[in-house]
């Protein structure tokens, strides 16, 4: 299979230890990562044209190779832009280039603020997204699910299944992760009880998710594909929205996506998060603190005002930390819960939401999505009428499944 080419723009990467690990998370995926040749008298060009007087000449490199990549000079099927995050000079120069390169080009690209204990497995997904959309473009673009087909999503706190019959959900099945495999047999088997089917039935299957190379040996999948493209996929699908821009937010229970999608192919996306503070696994904390179900949060949230406790998500040991001190100092389970859901959303808008440009719709998936003080605090953040589909709790298991009919016979 010929290798897909990822040009890389980057500043400080083979100075920190990190190149090493960004040809090996490359590799791993079957693409190259190349660096566009250019020549001097390209930089200074460019550099003049782009309008960012910054000093260093690796950055100045950088705007070089994205312009060049604009123009045709240099040919690529994806762009990966990094930089320390240490440098505030590096973070603007990736920022717009993350922006120019996708308004100006049909290239997606993956941006990421990179630190010296960054590995390869920290990239894998990124890389793998790239590859995805570079070799699966055409099975991106499917806007309907045909014939029987199933998606399993397992995740890192929740599996969940979903069984499809020409283009509409007909079961699913949610289980918490324990044991990847026998938690993902427990949501297939009541996917399937749901649609009235037997696993015999079901002529293609997809799995995502961290589980999903296991669970996808273990079922005989069709498709294997990371999370950032099928959940892209799946949000539009569930949305309606599937011409056009759209932005997709993601907050799981280990990390968070947010990815700009244009006619269902993410365009320019992130993952992560400093720490689990800024993801759901905080949320339940929460929630357990307070002594209600992760279902009771939203609502109790909506009665509360966040900005009457001081909250701290940052980390979720000094989160829980502020929990306990709000409580002691009289604060009431309304407004902590409150704070909570806005500390979480205040955090993944300052560290994803900074690396994708936001265009309505707004779309947030997964099961945070059903937390309704948290989409509120994300639609107070942008501005904006936050969308949550139906099923969005779903929607690795929707998007595996809708893709997963392309490898239907005949199709």
């Amino acid at each position: 299979m010929k290798k897909v080419r990822i040009a890389q723009l980057s500043c400080g990467a083979e100075y920190s230890g990190v190149q090493k690990e960004i040809y090996e998370a490359a590799e791993s995926v079957g693409a190259e990562v190349f660096f566009p040749d250019i020549a001097l008298a390209d930089v200074e060009r460019a550099v003049k044209k782009f309008g960012l007087d910054v000093k260093s000449a690796d950055l100045k490199l950088m705007i070089a190779r994205a312009l060049a990549l604009v123009e045709g000079k240099v040919e690529a099927d994806g762009v990966f832009i990094g930089t320390c995050f240490r440098c505030a000079e590096a973070a603007i120069v990736r920022n717009e280039l993350r922006r120019y390169i996708p308004e100006n080009s049909k290239l997606s690209v993956v941006s990421y603020s990179f630190t010296e204990r960054t590995t390869a497995g920290t990239l894998l997904t990124r890389m793998e997204a790239l590859t995805t959309i570079a070799r699966r473009r055409a099975l991106l673009a499917r806007e309907e699910q045909t014939g029987i087909t199933m998606g399993v999503d397992s995740g890192s706190s929740t599996t969940k299944a979903v069984v499809m019959k020409d283009n509409e959900i007909v079961g699913t099945g949610w289980h918490p992760t324990t044991e990847v495999i026998k938690s993902a047999e427990s949501a297939v088997s009541d996917a399937l009880e749901m649609a009235g089917l037997a696993r015999e039935d079901i002529q293609a299957i997809g799995t995502t998710g961290y589980g999903r190379f296991l669970i996808g040996k273990h079922l005989g999948a069709e498709l294997i594909q990371e999370e950032l493209t099928v959940n892209s996929k799946g949000a539009v699908y569930l949305a309606g929205h599937q011409r056009g821009a759209a932005t997709v937010i993601d907050i799981g229970g280990m990390d968070n996506k947010a990815i700009s999608v244009i006619d269902g192919i993410p365009g320019t996306f992130t993952m992560g998060g400093i720490c689990a503070g800024a993801s759901g696994r905080f949320l339940e904390m929460t929630a357990k603190r307070l002594g209600v179900d992760i279902t009771e949060l939203g609502p109790l949230a909506m009665k509360g005002m966040g900005k009457n406790v001081p909250m701290n998500s940052y980390c979720i040991v000094f989160g829980t930390q502020s929990l306990v001190n709000a409580l002691a100092a009289g604060s009431s389970p309304a407004d902590v819960a409150a704070a909570a859901c806005h500390s979480v959303a205040e955090q993944v808008f300052e560290q994803q939401l900074q690396e994708v440009d936001i265009k309505e719709p707004v779309i947030m998936v997964g099961g945070t999505s059903l937390i309704e003080g948290l989409v509120y605090a994300m639609g107070q953040l942008l501005q904006t009428e936050v969308v949550v589909p139906p099923n969005s709790q779903y929607i690795g298991a929707v998007g595996s499944a809708l893709l997963a009919s392309g490898f239907i016979k005949g199709e």
